[in-house]
């Protein structure tokens, strides 16, 4: 590791968390006898190429500390996709500020910026470390068994269904059924979560729609029937990027954002719920509802789980002491090395920046129940531990 300064930054949707992996980047790095100054990216990439540079030695430690419980993004975001063209200048800005070591919080696409930015300088002669922190609610990054982030938005998840489902319950005269929409794109982890707010049987949610399954129309009108017969009303949780047997978004969005993705919700000017609402409606002539929270579920401070701020905070810590230690070209990692019955623990591990950018990881085959619409007990082993302990309501008989 060659000493010099460091550059921090964030980009892509933020978490509660994510400012706690900068207050551990940048702590770490105000220590550190290999690093002279830390700076912060404004807004992603984009600060970099606009010569926008917070100097971290200039702000007050009070403030670097409390970044641990202050939720969104405080250097703020970026979603710019690289262009060849942006190589050049970036490069420029870094030797200017004599970078030789960059840190960014993100997920897949994050990733991939710190690789293309770090081999580009090395084949121009400079050098520079590369480490990533890993950052999404989504919790589709490969390589971790979870991402910060993904623990306070899937209790953000749970504790909305433990409310909703108990008003949904008594409500079922008035409303026959509830739709709430997640965050998640592509992968099922975050409505899946939303099964760790039953307590009894027969508590919501009774369908949960994964993107990793194609949205069979007739087999969930069929068990939104059965349900209803059964408990009187039907709570149904759908990921925002479910999609018909042909890969067209349940949504019919067709708006797409700068790197290709579809956007869904509120960004695409429709979503799942919607569409679910005016199935069911005209199916069943039932009156419902849908819920579709959107960015809430990346930024609610008042659901943060404790683990996952001592969790992001360790991953911006050893992001450092990776760079120390002369490490390049690798996110940091969360390894579970608690076994089933053992209380959660944790450590931290390293994958290929390379891997990450190119990798997804869906909802494994082994966590969806059988009918495609469901959790299994393998899943609620795995997710429990991360949101902790809900609180329980009574109910009269």
């Amino acid at each position: 590791m060659q000493t010099g300064n460091a550059l921090v930054g964030q980009s892509g949707g933020p978490t509660s968390v994510i400012n706690a992996s900068l207050a551990g980047v940048v702590e770490t790095a105000l220590k550190s006898k290999k690093i002279d100054t830390i700076f912060g990216m404004r807004f992603g990439i984009e600060g970099v190429l606009e010569n926008k540079f917070l100097d971290f030695s200039n702000v007050d430690s009070k403030i670097i500390k409390a970044l641990k419980q202050t939720p969104s993004s405080a250097l703020g975001s970026s979603r710019l996709k690289l262009q060849d063209e942006h190589f050049a200048p970036i490069l420029k800005r870094l030797k200017q500020k004599n970078i030789r070591n960059f840190f960014m919080i993100g997920g897949n696409d994050t990733m991939d910026t710190i690789h293309r930015v770090v081999e580009y300088a090395k084949a121009n002669d400079w050098e520079m470390s590369g480490v990533g922190i890993c950052k999404t609610v989504d919790n589709d990054l490969f390589g971790t068994d979870h991402t910060p982030g993904f623990p306070s938005a899937a209790r953000y998840v749970a504790l909305s269904l433990l409310q909703s489902g108990t008003l949904a319950r008594d409500m079922k005269r008035v409303d026959q059924f509830v739709i709430f929409q997640t965050v998640g794109r592509s992968a099922g982890w975050l409505p899946a979560a939303a099964a760790a707010a039953r307590q009894k049987s027969g508590d919501a949610p009774h369908i949960i729609l994964f993107p990793e399954r194609p949205f069979q129309r007739e087999e969930f009108l069929e068990l939104v029937k059965k349900t209803h017969a059964k408990h009187g009303f039907v709570s149904i949780v759908c990921g925002e990027g479910i999609t018909n047997p042909d890969g067209s978004p349940v949504s019919a969005s067709g708006t797409t954002d700068k790197f290709g993705n579809t956007e869904f919700g509120a960004m695409g000017g429709t979503s799942a719920a919607m569409i679910l609402h005016r199935m069911l409606s005209d199916e069943f002539g039932w009156r419902g509802e849908f819920q579709v929270t959107e960015s809430l579920q990346m930024c609610a401070s008042d659901r943060t789980v404790p683990l996952d701020i001592k969790e992001a905070y360790g991953c911006g810590k050893q992001a450092v002491k990776l760079a120390e230690q002369g490490e390049s070209g690798v996110m940091v990692t969360i390894v579970r090395t608690s076994t089933r019955n053992e209380p959660y623990k944790s450590g931290f591990g390293t994958a290929p920046l390379s891997e990450v950018a190119n990798e997804e990881r869906p909802m494994p085959a082994n966590f969806i129940a059988k009918n495609g619409m469901d959790v299994t007990k393998a899943f609620l082993d795995y997710v429990n531990p991360l949101i902790g302990d809900l609180p329980e309501f009574v109910r009269l008989k």
